[in-house]
């Protein structure tokens, strides 16, 4: 595993939760306020042409603060976990060089974690113990009995990893069987990993709003969406070649305009699908950034929330390692 350095040894801000809560204006002004720049921590916002229906910072808004892993990259370019933490440490560095604050902001809890823990090694699976697994999984109770050995030999996977969910549990034993280790043992040693590299020195801010509320944004996002043209910006896609197949162009929106444009669905049905999808994706962030060390706000608490960023500053005024 690729475990990070001392790259935490310094003030550091994260500010993340999910989808529509309102992220990007608290960001500004933290930035503003503490003399920093905002870093996107964001799958969807770093491709170019794809603004609407990413909800990326407006050319105002990125006007006002210097920003970084935002619209640099062309939607047909593959991007991973391991290319944003090295796009983001050199961030950091660059930003730290001019005597600023970086302040790292989005919703892909992915790269959060990838940076703060480390990205994983693992040994190369022989694709014999995937052919061997595969053939045991389309026995006769296949799947329950290698279920039945995922909870023998790594228990704690078994009660994270559903026994229909065929890629995790399929995952976890070509780990166990081609290392001899279970796949908890991994994620324990990661995130000890992540302990000794002072991850859990930054400040670590999430944003939530209750349920309710979070989904009439996210139902009002859509609309505007709508109206300011994310027919128009899939269509120019399109024109500019890009394969609706992408990865990019089969996130949230994209391939909903995609598949009315081919007569799937009518445009009512489109937007209504769409809202849909995009509240059980901000419901599947709150799952996981609830499992994440983050001091929750409501935006609302705005002073608050600067309050607790000024005072973590205060106690690394002179750049020695937080306590």
């Amino acid at each position: 595993m690729q475990a990070p350095d001392n790259l935490f040894n310094k003030p550091m801000i994260f500010l993340s939760g999910p989808t529509a809560v309102g992220k990007t204006k608290l960001a500004i002004l933290l930035a503003q306020e503490l003399n920093g720049e905002i870093i996107g921590v964001d799958s969807m916002q770093i491709y170019k042409y794809m603004d609407i229906g990413t909800a990326k910072p407006t050319p105002a808004e990125r006007a006002l603060v210097p920003h970084h892993l935002v619209d640099f990259i062309p939607p047909d370019y593959s991007y991973s976990a391991a290319d944003f933490v090295d796009d983001c440490r050199t961030a950091i560095q660059e930003i730290r060089g001019r005597g600023r604050v970086p302040v790292l902001t989005g919703g892909t809890g992915l790269y959060f974690k990838a940076l703060t823990e480390g990205i994983f090694n693992l040994p190369e699976i022989s694709p014999l113990v995937r052919e061997e697994l595969s053939r045991e999984l389309a026995a006769e109770n296949g799947r329950q009995q290698l279920f039945a050995e995922l909870q023998r030999h790594d228990p704690e996977s078994a009660c994270r990893i559903h026994i229909n969910d065929t890629y995790r549990l399929l995952r976890a034993l070509e780990i166990l069987r081609a290392t001899g280790k279970s796949w908890t043992s991994f994620i324990h040693q990661q995130q000890a990993e992540g302990r000794k590299s002072g991850g859990d020195r930054i400040l670590k801010l999430g944003l939530y709003r209750e349920r309710q509320e979070l989904y009439e944004r996210v139902n009002r996002r859509v609309k505007i969406m709508a109206e300011a043209g994310l027919l128009d910006e899939v269509k120019n896609l399109l024109a500019r070649g890009y394969n609706p197949g992408l990865k990019s162009m089969q996130s949230l929106g994209y391939r909903h305009m995609i598949n009315f444009l081919n007569g799937t669905w009518p445009w009512d049905k489109t937007l209504e699908l769409l809202a849909r999808d995009t509240r059980h994706y901000a419901k599947r962030q709150i799952t996981w950034f609830k499992r994440a060390d983050f001091t929750w706000f409501q935006p609302g608490r705005q002073k608050e929330v600067i309050d607790t960023a000024r005072d973590y500053m205060a106690q690394n005024r002179n750049g020695e390692k937080i306590p």
